[in-house]
């Protein structure tokens, strides 16, 4: 009955704050004030540390710090996602009244896209321990491959599901206020937001792939792996508009990411042989994240960290002016 009553509780406060968020904050386009963003970004932090709470009190200690490590990972691996959701929306010129709704749209489609993933992975582990092993193998590769990659870059053309989908209806090169959808003589054509949405989608299930199996290597509990999970992606939007203008702050971010990503691989290599307990993954955890992110603000990147490129060029496309503006000439692009 515990379990029913904290996953009654985990949908009451999802499902409650989403609604009060599209129907009343979300209804007219607008630019995320920074005030609004610290405020939802607190907000979510709250329901989150709350929730943690009620699972300390309900099922125990032992659950409660499972979600707080997991949190606290899948937190720091969405914040690492807004890079790249930045240099998506500069590629295609979203003007910044319209990306709150993009992502509102691309988180509720990762609630269910995590859903299936983690429901595969637990599966996968239940059934094929030895599964277990490839997960902490992968996570370990990522972490290297990572660790030596160069900056991301964002290729919608190569994309196959945008590509599937400018096959079967129209894509129109410019923004229809906040519509994804609108009527042009009769005939249902996709806005130009509707290419972004794709791509954020699609973004989202690579960062499955790796999200998913790093809280694996903390608990085996679907119910700590989904909520843990759901909570940090939720307060991905608000958290974007806060940091989207200081994310050079973050640039050691990445490199704390990959020994995260190791760590939690190695644990799960041995974890038939040694479990590294719950207390010591969560410090482990916080000081490395604490210390990527200590080492970002002693060594500043050198200029305005907001005009920073990933590509070391203009993220806009040919063509589009650097401010898109409200004006109608302002929001076109060409379409991937």
């Amino acid at each position: 009955m515990q379990i029913l009553a904290l996953w009654g509780f985990f949908a009451g406060l999802v499902l409650g704050t989403l609604f009060v968020d599209l129907l009343v904050f979300s209804r007219k386009p607008h630019v995320m004030s920074l005030r609004e963003a610290s405020s939802w970004s607190g907000i979510w932090v709250s329901l989150a540390a709350f929730f943690g709470a009620a699972v300390f009190v309900l099922q125990g200690p032992s659950k409660g710090l499972e979600f707080v490590t997991g949190y606290v990972i899948e937190w720091s691996l969405s914040v690492d996602n807004l890079f790249v959701f930045i240099v998506i929306f500069r590629y295609f010129a979203v003007p910044p009244a319209f990306q709150h709704r993009v992502l509102f749209w691309g988180i509720m489609g990762a609630i269910v896209l995590r859903g299936i993933f983690i429901a595969a992975g637990v599966g996968l582990l239940t059934y094929f321990h030895w599964m277990i092993y490839l997960f902490g193998a992968f996570l370990v590769y990522t972490g290297v491959k990572l660790l030596r990659a160069g900056e991301v870059q964002v290729e919608p053309q190569k994309n196959p599901i945008l590509r599937c989908f400018k096959r079967i209806m129209p894509i129109e090169s410019s923004y229809d206020q906040q519509n994804f959808f609108v009527r042009r003589a009769g005939r249902l054509v996709a806005t130009a937001l509707v290419p972004v949405l794709i791509v954020i989608e699609t973004t989202d299930i690579m960062f499955a792939v790796d999200s998913v199996p790093a809280i694996l290597a903390i608990t085996h509990d679907p119910f700590i792996v989904y909520t843990s999970n759901i909570f940090a992606i939720l307060g991905l939007r608000a958290l974007f508009f806060l940091l989207a203008g200081i994310m050079g702050l973050f640039r050691y971010l990445k490199v704390g990411l990959c020994f995260v990503l190791a760590f939690v691989g190695v644990k799960m290599l041995i974890s038939d042989f040694y479990k590294i307990p719950i207390t010591v993954s969560l410090g482990v955890v916080a000081a490395i994240l604490a210390s990527s992110i200590l080492a970002s603000r002693i060594f500043p990147p050198a200029g305005d960290p907001a005009d920073e490129r990933h590509d070391g060029e203009s993220a806009l496309p040919p063509g589009v002016p650097a401010d898109p503006g409200a004006k109608e000439e302002g929001m076109k692009h060409r379409a991937a």
